[in-house]
């Protein structure tokens, strides 16, 4: 079975649109495919994710999967969904083979019901229209509202970025786990299993993520789980190969069959990737 790490990034710095990545993170410097090679090990095929909210950086990612010797098979992009021509631009967007889909940066936005609104309702039927993917950048604050738009939107194809980062830290447990219950049991949309160890305190171990992925797994089902590294974020909190030992201790329980899902086959079938 294919091995797919289904969120990533790569940055240049210079390029002076990522507003997050300030000079005092230990992360602000460039890091480009060359770098993630030497990690994938049995990784063969990659999802890059928009890291700016800029249709600069659309093109730069797009440039990079083009010439990534086929190790990116899929891009997820960034568009303004309140523009009064987003229909137009994710149209436009849609005829990039290797673009899957958008990503929204919904953390940073103050308005945590701003995607309900009408003035993105257009793009969202947009993206429906023309096959695209919708990667949920979210707090727990937006499961209510990935709710109502999965049911308002029922054919919306949805996954939630970094299982919609439990306060694993503090041990926070509720109203998260509740209302990713309610989203998994309602709606059809997936989850990553990614994100999670920046989520966690620095001196984090195994067993301080097993309740929270144990819980994402239980709610959506392998075929619904994918896994993802969150690189280089995940440098934050002790880097690409620990995440990946963890995940793999963390899933040991489960039958090859989930396994293969969870690391590769859900991917490949959620954002549609060729597997060579």
């Amino acid at each position: 079975m294919i091995r797919i790490d289904a969120h990533h990034h790569v940055w240049r710095v210079a390029r002076g649109d990522y507003g997050w990545l300030t000079p005092e993170l230990p992360i602000h410097r460039d890091y480009l495919l060359d770098d993630l090679r030497p990690l994938l090990g049995d990784i063969t095929a990659t999802v890059l994710v928009q890291a700016a909210a800029t249709e600069a950086e659309t093109a730069f990612m797009l440039d990079v999967a083009q010439n990534s010797a086929g190790l990116v098979r899929g891009v997820v992009g960034w568009t303004d969904f309140a523009h009064r021509e987003a229909p137009a631009r994710i149209a436009a967007l849609a005829g990039e083979p290797l673009l899957k889909g958008l990503r929204p940066m919904l953390q940073d936005i103050a308005d945590t019901d701003w995607i309900l609104h009408a003035e993105a309702q257009p793009a969202i039927a947009a993206l429906i229209a023309v096959g695209l993917r919708f990667d949920a950048l979210v707090q727990p604050r937006h499961l209510p509202v990935l709710l109502q738009l999965c049911t308002r939107h029922p054919t919306l194809r949805l996954v939630i970025d970094h299982g919609a980062k439990p306060a694993i830290a503090t041990a926070g447990w509720q109203p998260w786990a509740a209302d990713l219950a309610r989203v998994a049991a309602e709606t059809p949309a997936l989850c990553k299993l990614s994100g999670l160890v920046t989520e966690a305190a620095r001196d984090w171990l195994v067993d301080n993520l097993r309740r929270y992925v144990e819980h994402i797994i239980a709610c959506f089902g392998s075929d619904r789980v994918m896994w993802g590294s969150d690189w280089p974020v995940v440098n934050l909190a002790g880097g690409y190969a620990r995440w990946r030992e963890a995940t793999m201790t963390l899933l040991a329980a489960l039958s090859k069959c989930e396994r293969d899902a969870i690391l590769g086959g859900t991917a490949l079938k959620f954002y549609g990737l060729t597997r060579h």
